[in-house]
Formats: structure tokens, C-alpha cells, sequence
């Protein structure tokens, strides 16, 4: 059994094109190092519609120069058979550890191919990549980004033609092209061919977020801005710079781009402790609030000043903010969100006469609504601008909800003002989550089978009215690995994370609220029942 493991870590060392991995797994192989030779050469790592994504290092369940060369290879066999080709790809990266390598092995590959390849001129927004795709024509697109993994991981992408994320089916047809892939020396890579695009992408990108705010609207909230170590700071700053708002005030320590993210745990602004930093800036310099984008900018995290403390909004109050300011300005069109999302968007779009929609998680499934004119996720992404950048977009969100907090500024309020606003006319919703982050997958397998066999009668005293297994599909919904239990005034859904370790249990209870008096009784109630529904959960699911 391990001549075999040996002999495949050996093949792959042969074949390997990077210095730094053929020396990471010589030093393996010479300490007959079995453990860490499994966990590395016991599968590989699968194309998905989130692409690829794992930790950096040698061998077929790492992410490496090897692996994307093949992912490359099968993305270019499935775009020639397709009948593109001599098609344009763009593909962009972030600052992350290999990525640059990743996204030039890429360009090679698409080149060798015999189609068109074209890379951004330096690590740059995973949106303006989404941009680039339909403002250059390209045929498909490639981001190599882990977005907000921890600094050991890498990632890759990728987009069609029409400017979203692949979905079912092209995900298994790229993966089997990928899989036919028989040796990396069957995989042309000529040195050169390929074009390095200049600024002039990124200043029609940049162009564009002019179509996000409104003509003559108030533009003076002042603003605290992490990039998170990212991307983000540069074009951020333009597009401020551009639409006439003050200047942001950096957080210094995280402004520049660094794989390594030396002042946080996870480089997410949902994790516990990314946004002191941020916090401790503010509180030196009292703006009117904090914006925060990921490492790839696609997200937008929002903190408040609220009862004279600095809070993080939760993204579904963002996602109700901005729907609530899109309507009042006369947007028109679709609203969608992700079945894990607040349902208040649901109510903003019927009193307001738009349509609405649910979608599965991930904007590669929000981005297709037909109609959409805005569309969010829970997980602090955003489209506002669908007709620019059909994905999720931390630059454009960050001028909207600044531009919001400057009208309500005019008028003499703040966002938590309009957030109660919005709680008297729909409801108090307030949304929390139970996520676990495992070493071992199994356990998650281990909670969803338990959860089907066994599902929950009731959670905080509240009886389930319905209990759906996503995985047979819905009349709205293809099927997906998930678990939706509709309560009396509360809604729980449970998935295992497409891009983490993580089983994400999604949590809402809404609570009637007839005037602004009784907000802290419903926000007292509310609070009670997500800690009960997280209690009862956690002990349903085993975890």
C-alpha cells in the first residue's frame, strides 16, 4: 500500500514545475513521511462551481502550479469544445501567496491552447475581473483569489462569457476535461503570446461605479477603511476620490497588500477580532462609519456607531439598507437574495411592487435572476450595479452605503436610524448563525445525516411547520446539499460551507414591532429566541 503511495508522489515530483513544491515533497518522500503523504495523495482536489480552493503545498489535494496547470488545461479544452475557439481570457489575482504564478501558468496554458489570454496589470479587486470579462468580450474569465481563507490557502475561479460564476453543468464538464488530462507534458506552455492589459480596464471599471449613485446626492459621510491586508485600497480610494466623497481615513496597519495578514486570526471582517483595528481608528477619529472590503474586495463589511459604541452591522442589516435606499431612489427591477438571507428583502420588494427571488447560496446563482436589479447574500456580499459587474462587489457597495449614510446625515440620522425605521414597517428580522469549523469533514456528514433522520419537532418552544431536504429540490429551487425548517416566526437553514471546513446553520426570527417604542422589547425577545434556537439546534445536530 504505501509502494503505491510513494510511487504516485513520486510521478507527481516528476512532473511538478515549481522549485518550491519538488522541494517541499523531496523532503517528504525522503522521510518516508506516510501522514503527510496520504493526506496529500489520497484523492484530489475538485472543481466545483467555487472553482478550486485549498491549502498551499505539494501534491493533487493541495493548491499548486501543477493543479492549475491542469485546471487551465481543462478549462481550455471545455471552452474549445464549446466552440470558442480563439476566445478571449482575462484573467486577474489578488496578493495572496502564488497567486501571480498561478495567474501567468494560466495565461500559458490558455495561449498553448490556441486561444486568446489577456491578465490584468497587477493584483487588482476580484470585481474589476468580473468587469473586465463582458467589458473585453472574453469568452471566459479567471480570478485566482481564496477571497477571505486563511493566508495558507489559494484559489481559482472561474467565470463564463456573460460575466457570472460557472454553474452546474459546466462545473462536471471543466472537471472532466480536467480528469482527462493525462500528463502535464501533454500540456503545451509556451513562454510568451499572451497580453499584460494596462490601466485603461481598470479605468473603465472605475468609470462605471459613476452609474451606482444618484446625480446631485449629498456625498459628505466621512469614513474609516481597512482593505484587510487586500487589494482593495487603491481602487477604493479612486472610486471615493471619483464620486467627490472625503477622503477615507486607512487603517495603516492593514492598508497594504500582505499574504501573510500578520494582524489577524482569518483576514474576514466577520471574524472575531479583524475589525479592532478598524474599531480603534474610528474611535480616534469619530467618522460616520467604518466600510471594510475582504482580501478581494468583493465583499463590503459596514460597522455603526450605535448607543455610542462601535458595532458591525450584520450583512443581512446592510443588505436591508441597501435595498430600503435603491427603492426610495426609484430603482426598478428584480430583488434577490440567497435562501440563506433575510427574508426582510422579501418585504421590502412587495411593498414596494418589485419582483423578488430566492436563490441557492452564491452569487454565481444571484447573478442570473432575470431582471435582477440588486441582489445580496448574507455573507457581506452585494450587487448593486448587475448591468457593470455581475458578482458580488465590495468597491460599488462601499459607495452606496456611504452614499446613504450621507443623505440620512443631511437629515440628521444615522443607518441604525433607518434600520429601526424598517423594523416598524416589516417586522423586526434579526438573523444570527451557528457555525462550526472542523478538522474532520466527516463530522459535518456526520450532523446532516442525524439532522435528516432525526428532524427537530420544535426549537425554542417555536413547532417546525416544515421541514424540507434541499437535496430533492424545491419547484424554485435545483437541489442542493441543504436542510430549511420553516417555525412559527422563525426560519433555520443548515449547509455545510462550499469554501470552508464549516457547517453554517442560519438562523432568523422575525418579531412584530407596532412603534418605535417597542423595539427594545422585540430586540430583547428576538435575541432570547436566536440563542434558544442555536441552543436547540446545536444539540439537534450534534455539534
Amino acid at each position: 500500500m504505501h509502494d503505491e503511495l510513494f510511487a504516485r508522489a513520486r510521478t507527481w515530483l516528476a512532473e511538478d514545475p515549481d522549485p518550491d513544491t519538488r522541494e517541499e515533497l523531496g523532503k517528504l518522500l525522503e522521510a518516508g513521511d506516510v501522514t503527510e503523504l496520504s493526506a496529500r495523495f489520497s484523492g484530489t482536489l475538485q472543481f466545483g462551481t467555487a472553482g478550486l480552493r485549498g491549502e498551499l503545498g505539494a501534491g493533487p489535494l493541495r493548491m499548486n502550479r501543477a493543479v492549475v496547470i491542469r485546471a487551465a488545461a481543462g478549462l481550455a479544452a471545455y471552452l474549445k469544445k464549446k466552440g470558442d475557439t480563439g476566445g478571449l481570457v482575462v484573467i486577474g489575482y489578488d496578493a495572496r501567496h502564488k497567486s501571480a504564478d498561478f495567474a501567468r501558468d494560466t495565461a500559458a496554458v490558455v495561449t498553448g491552447a490556441g486561444l486568446r489570454a489577456a491578465v490584468l496589470p497587477r493584483p487588482l479587486p476580484t470585481p474589476v475581473l468580473a468587469f473586465a470579462i463582458r467589458h473585453l468580450g472574453a469568452v471566459a474569465g479567471v480570478e485566482v483569489t481564496a477571497s477571505h481563507n486563511p493566508p495558507r490557502d489559494n484559489g481559482y475561479k472561474v467565470y463564463l462569457g456573460d460575466g457570472s460564476q460557472i454553474v452546474p453543468p459546466a462545473d462536471a464538464e471543466i472537471a472532466a476535461e480536467i480528469a482527462a488530462i493525462a500528463s502535464l507534458h501533454d500540456v503545451p506552455r509556451p513562454e510568451s503570446g499572451w497580453q499584460t492589459l494596462d490601466d485603461s480596464v481598470l479605468d473603465a471599471y472605475l468609470a462605471r461605479t459613476d452609474a451606482v449613485l444618484a446625480d446631485g446626492s449629498p456625498r459628505t459621510a466621512r469614513t474609516v477603511y481597512t482593505a484587510m491586508h487586500g487589494v482593495g485600497k487603491d481602487v477604493l480610494l479612486a472610486a471615493f476620490a471619483r464620486a467627490g466623497f472625503p477622503e477615507p481615513v486607512l487603517v495603516a496597519e492593514q492598508a497594504e497588500p500582505d499574504p501573510d495578514f500578520p494582524t489577524v486570526a482569518f483576514p474576514n471582517p466577520e471574524e472575531p477580532g479583524a475589525m479592532d483595528l478598524a474599531f480603534a481608528r474610528a474611535r480616534e477619529t469619530d467618522p460616520d462609519l467604518i466600510v471594510a472590503n475582504d482580501p478581494d474586495a468583493d465583499r463590503l463589511a459596514v460597522a455603526v456607531k450605535d448607543g455610542g459604541e462601535w458595532r458591525m452591522l450584520r450583512g443581512d442589516e446592510v443588505g436591508a439598507l441597501l435595498a430600503a435606499h435603491l427603492v426610495r431612489s426609484g430603482a426598478r427591477g428584480t430583488l434577490a437574495e440567497s435562501i440563506v438571507s433575510s427574508s426582510l428583502l422579501g418585504r421590502i420588494a412587495g411593498r414596494a411592487g418589485l419582483p423578488y427571488e430566492e436563490t441557492l447560496t452564491g452569487f454565481k446563482w444571484i447573478s442570473r435572476v432575470e431582471g435582477l436589479r440588486y441582489g445580496y447574500e448574507e455573507a457581506l456580499g452585494y450587487c448593486v450595479d448587475p448591468d457593470g459587474v455581475r458578482d458580488k462587489d465590495g468597491i460599488t457597495a462601499a459607495l452606496l452605503i456611504t452614499e446613504l449614510a450621507s443623505v440620512l446625515k443631511e437629515q440628521g440620522r444615522t443607518l441604525p436610524d433607518l434600520l429601526d425605521d424598517l423594523a416598524v414597517e416589516h417586522g423586526l428580522h434579526a438573523t444570527d448563525q451557528l457555525s462550526v469549523r472542523v478538522e474532520d469533514l466527516s463530522l459535518i456528514a456526520d450532523a446532516m445525516r442525524r439532522l435528516r433522520e432525526r428532524p427537530p419537532a420544535e426549537l425554542a418552544g417555536l413547532t417546525v411547520t416544515k421541514a424540507e431536504d434541499l437535496t430533492r429540490g424545491t419547484d424554485r429551487l435545483p437541489p442542493t446539499d441543504g436542510l430549511r425548517y420553516t417555525l412559527d416566526g422563525a426560519r433555520v437553514v443548515v449547509r455545510p460551507s462550499g469554501t470552508e471546513p464549516k457547517l453554517k446553520c442560519y438562523l432568523e426570527v422575525v418579531v412584530p414591532v407596532s412603534a418605535h417604542a417597542d423595539l427594545p422589547a422585540a430586540r430583547a425577545r428576538a435575541a432570547g429566541l436566536l440563542a434558544d434556537i442555536r441552543r436547540d439546534l446545536s444539540a439537534a445536530a450534534g455539534i
